[in-house]
């Protein structure tokens, strides 16, 4: 008489959480300021707000667009605002900073949308490895919202996981 298989994964209770199936599949693009620069050191506001009526934004439909300015220059803030007000009509999300800063948002605004009470009391597998960047940023925020909810965290795979938490008897 053969033994039964048993998948013990299977039958373990642990729900997979992939942050992967968060990801943001939009195109990434960085506006960089440095091209708005008169002689690669100022931005004069004249020429600044010429460019802004005359350029065409729509170009950025459905983007994900990092701000940024590449150049040792000062770039007033407001600078960044009116870049702002004519990428929200188009793009999808826009931050200041890095593609890895617009990841990190993007990432955020994502688990932001979990309900953490579809976890509570449940142990979780946070899923580690994916074909897509996740930062690490999106683990610890991750992390945050699911701990006061869950029973346990583990991170990895179902059948090799990192235990992190488990909620204390009591």
């Amino acid at each position: 008489m053969e033994a039964e298989i048993v998948n013990r994964v299977a039958n373990s209770g642990l729900i997979t959480l992939d942050l992967e199936d968060y990801y943001h599949p939009g195109e990434r693009v960085v506006y960089d300021l440095k091209d708005n620069l008169f002689m690669g050191l100022i931005l004069k506001e004249k020429d600044f707000r010429a460019f802004l009526k005359e350029h065409d934004w729509s170009q950025y439909a459905g983007k994900n667009v990092a701000i940024t300015c590449t150049e040792d220059a000062i770039i007033p803030t407001w600078a960044y605002m009116l870049l702002t007000l004519q990428l929200q009509p188009y793009a999808h999300a826009i931050v200041f900073g890095s593609l890895t800063d617009l990841e990190e948002k993007l990432y955020f605004d994502a688990i932001a949308r979990i309900n953490p009470e579809e976890y509570r009391d449940v142990r979780v597998v946070v899923k580690g490895c994916s074909k897509v960047p996740v930062p690490t940023a999106a683990y610890v925020e991750l992390t945050r919202v699911l701990r006061p909810v869950v029973q346990s965290l583990l991170f990895g795979e179902p059948c090799s996981t990192v235990p992190l938490y488990k909620r204390p008897k009591g």
